[in-house]
């Protein structure tokens, strides 16, 4: 993965993301590739991107900003978290739109649709008369071919890793990791070669040998994950057989005990780091030292609501691994 293309002179950028990109540069030399979990962020204007860029007769222009500020983004950045592709099957024109207007070094972190992850639709207005109902369609490997893996297989190239994000389940809808393990194997054995994939649940109970073989039997990662319910991503790296694929993968979203209201409350619009987590950082340094020690990629996704500002997050963890 060629990523130096990506980056602009540190001259030609906002403060923040002058300071930033040459120290992306040289982790992303070392297969340490950094991201953050989303790009549209308007709190973000002034140091990750350039205001002047998305102004309309005078005015910023949401709309422009929003559209176009992932180019920008890969100025900086080497790879992008896409959470976009959870709530739906992006047709093959979407996939297109996307990827021809980015930088082609840039790669993505897609999380699969939720129609694939959910084996229970929530009790969710949203989610209409399926609320409450089980989902027919929960690790069906055709739905998954057929609706989002196909239309994505042009692109793949651009895709540093398929995550699998699973709610936690009840018990009602799984009754514990035994079954869970079964039919997740069957449904990894079915997948399309050509693609990283990488698997991240919420039930903490279910981390263990058996779950960590099953994933490192089919060379899928399990996604380390910092989020309000999981065991603190620390104790998930010095989990004995954690690491389970010839790459790594980490999504460091949320303080543990931190509800996601309440972090959204605190830290929008997310321009400055406003509550330091070092139990984290350190954590996803000593990740990313193991990947470069055994010579194997790393892809490391920061959101926002973990400190307040993921470029802040990243660079303070670029700074230790490059110290």
């Amino acid at each position: 993965m060629n990523q130096l293309s990506l980056f602009d002179s540190p001259e030609e950028l906002p403060p923040q993301a002058a300071s930033l990109a040459p120290k992306l540069r040289t982790l992303a030399a070392r297969e340490l590739f950094f991201g953050t979990s989303s790009w549209k962020y308007e709190g973000w204007l002034g140091s990750i991107y350039s205001p002047e860029r998305y102004q309309t007769r005078g005015k910023l222009s949401m709309k422009k900003f929003e559209s176009e500020c992932l180019a920008e983004y890969a100025r900086v950045f080497p790879v992008v978290g896409g959470d976009f592709s959870f709530y739906q099957f992006p047709s093959a024109g979407y996939w297109k739109s996307l990827f021809e207007g980015t930088p082609e070094g840039l790669r993505f972190g897609l999380k699969v649709p939720e129609e694939v992850t959910v084996p229970r639709w929530p009790r969710h207005a949203r989610y209409g008369t399926r609320a409450g109902k089980p989902n027919e369609a929960f690790l069906d490997p055709k739905v998954f071919k057929e609706l989002f893996a196909r239309p994505l297989w042009k692109h793949r190239d651009r895709v540093a890793v398929l995550m699998f994000e699973f709610g936690t389940m009840a018990k009602s809808s799984m009754s514990g990791v035994d079954e869970f393990r079964e039919r997740l194997g069957a449904f990894l054995d079915a997948m399309p070669p050509g693609f990283r994939y990488g698997v991240e649940i919420r039930n903490p109970e279910y981390l263990g040998e058996p779950y960590f073989e099953t994933l490192r039997a089919r060379n899928a990662a399990h996604v380390f994950n910092s989020w309000t319910r999981m065991p603190e991503l620390i104790e998930q790296v010095d989990m004995p057989g954690s690491r389970t694929a010839d790459f790594t993968v980490v999504r460091a979203l949320l303080r543990h005990g931190q509800a996601y209201e309440d972090a959204v409350e605190r830290y929008s619009p997310y321009r400055s780091v406003q509550s330091p987590v070092p139990a984290v950082r350190e954590a996803l340094r000593a990740l990313a030292e193991r990947a470069w020690e055994a010579a194997q990629p790393a892809f490391v996704f920061v959101n926002n609501r973990l400190e307040g500002n993921a470029p802040g997050t990243i660079e303070a963890v670029a700074d230790a691994l490059l110290d």
